[in-house]
């Protein structure tokens, strides 16, 4: 026996309607496609469910054993399938992103405030984390993209470059200097006789600084090392150093008594990347929030 749902659908119109043609309009089929749906179901179960007249269609003592089962299941598998949509158009309209902190902090939060005024449909929902965290995050399907710079795609991710950031010292400001009122432009060469302060030599951002460094007999693990950029910037302003990062920490920058110089000579840029998992349905939401951050990212690296 291999009954269809639309076999059980048809049998519960006749039974409640006792009339093949109102059924039949009910279901939005013909008469006579109701009728062979009837027939297939009763051949199967080798037994009459109706009793015909010209007057009144009426089940039989089989049909009524057999409504309530059929109610039953109907009833169950459009509640589940109700649920289950349900819980289908939240997903698509929840976008969960992982970001380092920095990222989280101090670029996030506008981009956030742009995409929701667009999109006030879609939920937002942010974790911030460590690089590896976020890869980690984006792998086990916890969140739907991260962001970050991610120098290589981890095994079963893919990336994206979205925007691209330029290196930038930043250096402390004297407690009578005026704030600079926008970036300024510094060659490498002014890094030589400065004290530097940086990120552990393995974090990736780092290895790019020290590359250029080392062009100017600055390379030295030794330095004092800091994990968050955050940190990073607090330590210059405090007086212990002068630090190189990507102008996407200006947002961050302006929160503390610091001046911000682009490289030149070479100026050197960093991709922006987002991770997606390898496979993953990209929803349209996720389109529209990539769309935001790659107009928003330029506004926030000047």
């Amino acid at each position: 026996m291999n009954l269809s749902t639309r076999q059980m659908r048809a049998f519960l119109h006749v039974a409640r309607i006792g009339n093949f043609t109102r059924a039949a309009e009910q279901a939005h089929i013909t008469q006579a496609g109701l009728s062979i749906l009837i027939r297939e179901m009763e051949k199967q179960l080798g037994c009459r469910l109706f009793e015909r007249t010209t007057r009144v269609v009426s089940l039989t003592p089989e049909g009524r054993r057999l409504l309530p089962v059929v109610e039953r299941l109907m009833t169950d598998l459009d509640d589940v399938a109700a649920e289950l949509g349900a819980a289908g158009d939240a997903a698509r309209r929840t976008l969960r992103i992982a970001a380092t902190p920095l990222v989280s902090s101090h670029l996030l939060p506008q981009v956030f405030s742009t995409f929701r005024a667009a999109h006030p449909q879609v939920s937002l929902r942010l974790f911030d984390a460590d690089l590896r965290d976020v890869e980690a995050m984006v792998a086990a399907g916890d969140a739907d993209m991260g962001l970050g710079f991610f120098f290589k795609a981890a095994p079963g991710l893919e990336r994206t470059p979205v925007g691209r950031f330029q290196l930038m010292r930043v250096s402390r400001l004297d407690a009578d200097a005026d704030v600079p009122p926008g970036v300024g432009t510094a060659p490498w060469s002014s890094l030589r006789g400065a004290e530097l302060v940086g990120l552990p030599p393995g974090n990736p951002i780092q290895k790019v600084i020290d590359q250029h460094l080392a062009t100017i007999g600055r390379a030295d693990a030794q330095r004092p090392a800091f994990n968050f950029f955050g940190t990073l910037i607090s330590m210059v302003e405090a007086g212990f150093g002068t630090a190189v990062m990507p102008t996407f920490a200006l947002a961050a920058c302006r929160r503390h008594r610091v001046r911000t110089d682009v490289l030149a000579k070479p100026k050197v840029g960093l991709d922006f990347y987002r991770i997606t998992k390898r496979g993953a349905h990209e929803t349209e939401a996720m389109q529209a929030f990539v769309a935001t951050l790659v107009k928003a990212l330029p506004e926030l690296s000047r």
